[in-house]
C-alpha cells in the first residue's frame, strides 16, 4: 500500500491533487496543512476516510514534519510537497509569512526527508523565471536562469535552490516541477479567475489590473495534478519538469472570454490600479515532460476547462459567498 504525505493538501492545487490520486490510485494519503484562511477543509470532506487523514499542522514544526515523515516506510511512500504562501499581493504586504512558510518550512521537510531517506517531489512556480516581453518568441525552460521579482516568487526561488543542494550535498532523492497558472474548482476568490468569475455570478462587475495586457500561461489543477503524478512515478531524481498546456492568454482575454460565458457584455469591466512590479508575460515550454515521460494534458482547449471552471463555481456559491465580501473589501482599500 503506497503513502503519501502531501503538504497543502488542503489548499487549491493540493487538493485537487489529493483528489486526483484518489481517482486514479489505490494510495493512502495524509495530508498536512496548517489551515490557514487559502485552505478549504471542504474541498476534502467527501473523500474516504479510510484513505485520507487530515492532520492541521505547520511544516515548519520539525517535531511533526518528523513524525509524519518517519510513517513513509514504504520503497513507494513519498513526500508531495505543495504548502507554501502564494498570493503575490499578500507578500507584497507582508512578506514574513513567505520567508517562513516557503523557505523556512521547505528547510524542515529537506531535513525530515533526509533523515529519513524519503522520496520528495518538490512542487513550485514559473515566477521564479521572473518574466517576458510580449512579443518574446522564447518560453521558460529548464535552463532559463532564475530573476524573480515579487517576494513571493523570491521565496519559492530559495526553496527550490534549497531542494537542489539537498540533492547534491546529501543525496536527498527529490524531483521538482514549475508550473504555470492554475486554474479550476476549490481556488479561492481573491485569486484572479474566481474573483472575476463570483464578480459576475454575483451581479457585479470584472476587475481588470491596468490595461490587461499581461499575459499568462493557464492549466488546469487536474492536469496539473497528473503531471505531478507522472513525475513522482516516472521522473529522474534531481531533474527539473516544467508544466505547462499551451494555455497562454492575456488578462483581458481571459476577462473578454468570461463576460462571453457567462452572457455578459464584453465591456463590463473596471480598470483597476495596477500591481507594483507586475509579471508582463509567462509562457511554459513543457517539451522535456512529455517527451521523456509521455505526460499530456486533458483539458487541451483553454475555453472547454474555463468553462467547466465557470459551472463549478456557479454551483458552489454556499463555499465562496461567506468569504466574497472580506476578499472585495481588501481589495477596494488598495483600489483595485
Amino acid at each position: 500500500m503506497r503513502r503519501l504525505l502531501v503538504t497543502g493538501g488542503a489548499g487549491f492545487i493540493g487538493s485537487n491533487f489529493v483528489h486526483h490520486v484518489m481517482e486514479h490510485t489505490d494510495a493512502h494519503v495524509t495530508v498536512l496543512d496548517k489551515m490557514t484562511y487559502a485552505a478549504s477543509p471542504e474541498a476534502l470532506a467527501a473523500l474516504p476516510a479510510a484513505r485520507v487523514r487530515v492532520v492541521e499542522g505547520d511544516i515548519t514544526d520539525a517535531a511533526l514534519v518528523d513524525e509524519l515523515v518517519a510513517g513513509l516506510t514504504g520503497e513507494d511512500d513519498a513526500l508531495v510537497h505543495y504548502a507554501a504562501e502564494s498570493h503575490n499581493d499578500n507578500s507584497l504586504a507582508d512578506p514574513s509569512p513567505f520567508i517562513t512558510t516557503n523557505l523556512v518550512g521547505t528547510f524542515t521537510l529537506l531535513e525530515a526527508v533526509r533523515r529519513h531517506g524519503v522520496r520528495m517531489h518538490h512542487v513550485s512556480t514559473d515566477e521564479v523565471y521572473g518574466d517576458l516581453e510580449l512579443d518574446d518568441p522564447q518560453r521558460f525552460t529548464e535552463a532559463t536562469p532564475y530573476r524573480p521579482s515579487s517576494p513571493y516568487s523570491a521565496s519559492k526561488a530559495g526553496a527550490d535552490h534549497l531542494v537542489r543542494a539537498w540533492v547534491r550535498s546529501f543525496g536527498v532523492r527529490a524531483t521538482l516541477s514549475n508550473c504555470s497558472n492554475n486554474y479550476g474548482p476549490w481556488q479561492h476568490v481573491e485569486k484572479f479567475i474566481p474573483r472575476q468569475v463570483t464578480n459576475l455570478l454575483s451581479g457585479g462587475r470584472v476587475k481588470l489590473y491596468g490595461s490587461g495586457a499581461n499575459v499568462r500561461d493557464w492549466i488546469h489543477a487536474d492536469d496539473h495534478s497528473s503531471a505531478v503524478l507522472t513525475i513522482l512515478d516516472a521522473g529522474q531524481v534531481g531533474q527539473t519538469y516544467l508544466v505547462g498546456a499551451d494555455g497562454e492568454r492575456s488578462n483581458l482575454q481571459v476577462v473578454r472570454l468570461l463576460l462571453e460565458l457567462l452572457g455578459r457584455d464584453p465591456d463590463d469591466l473596471d480598470h483597476v490600479t495596477d500591481r507594483a512590479g507586475h509579471d508582463l508575460r509567462y509562457a511554459i515550454d513543457p517539451t522535456k515532460l512529455r517527451t521523456e515521460l509521455g505526460w499530456v494534458p486533458r483539458y487541451t482547449s483553454f475555453e472547454e476547462g474555463l468553462a467547466s471552471t465557470v459551472e463549478w463555481y456557479a454551483a458552489h456559491e454556499d463555499w465562496w459567498g461567506p468569504k466574497k465580501a472580506a476578499v472585495e473589501a481588501a481589495y477596494a482599500a488598495k483600489g483595485q
